[in-house]
């Protein structure tokens, strides 16, 4: 179990650390936002914003993307990785947009989930990021550092999020959510995690206990 007794002092170590812990993707509207979490799939999001620099310019809105030629989509999408289930996801996603939603990326739970290739972490992105809305996603940063942290010992993604739903204020799921993000990938790796170098060294249950932990201490 951590060794803190309140979330905050958590939030407020790692917001130390990573100031400027945010959604690292660049869009310009909720539906840009949208197609770029369904890039971001085994993808990063440096690799992302170069692809979509190009995708956007040459479709800009749910109805461009129907139009594309799938084949033409592919291709833009190319290097992201996974990219023919990618294509055929987004443009099954457009055509949904369009006919069932004016165009529109809907703004709750239910509606995000019948849309092809969001699940719930794509669901979630969007309703925190895009919209405000107290939501915390669970990627695969999320649920490492939250079992290494004891935070949660959930078998799957929304077993986790709905342990760091209880402990975190909702004023605070979206600042949970990219600074777990930013320590998994700026510091507890999934191999060789930095340990020594941890902010939360003191505190963590799981600190040293890796096989090719960073001991060092400076």
């Amino acid at each position: 179990m951590l060794k803190y007794h309140g979330m905050d002092k958590l939030l407020k170590d790692l917001s130390e650390i990573y100031p400027d812990a945010t959604c690292e993707l660049e869009y310009g509207n909720a539906f840009e936002l949208l197609i770029s979490v369904i890039l971001s799939a085994q993808c990063t999001d440096k690799r992302v914003n170069i692809v979509t620099k190009k995708l956007f310019a040459a479709a800009a809105t749910p109805e461009d993307f129907c139009r594309l030629d799938i084949g033409e989509l592919e291709q833009l999408i190319k290097s992201c990785g996974l990219y023919k289930n990618k294509a055929a996801n987004i443009k099954a996603c457009c055509r949904e947009l369009t006919e069932r939603f004016g165009g529109e990326v809907p703004k709750t739970m239910d509606e995000l989930l019948t849309l092809p290739g969001v699940g719930r972490k794509t669901a979630n992105v969007m309703l925190s990021v895009a919209f405000g809305l107290p939501a915390i996603a669970v990627d695969t940063h999320v649920f490492r550092v939250s079992h290494r942290l004891g935070l949660s010992n959930g078998k799957t993604p929304d077993d986790v999020e709905k342990d760091l739903c209880a402990r975190f204020e909702p004023e605070d799921y979206r600042d949970a959510h990219f600074l777990l993000i930013r320590h998994g990938r700026a510091c507890c790796h999934a191999r060789n995690p930095e340990c020594g170098e941890c902010v939360l060294g003191e505190v963590c249950p799981s600190a040293y206990t890796y096989d090719g932990a960073n001991v060092s201490r400076t």
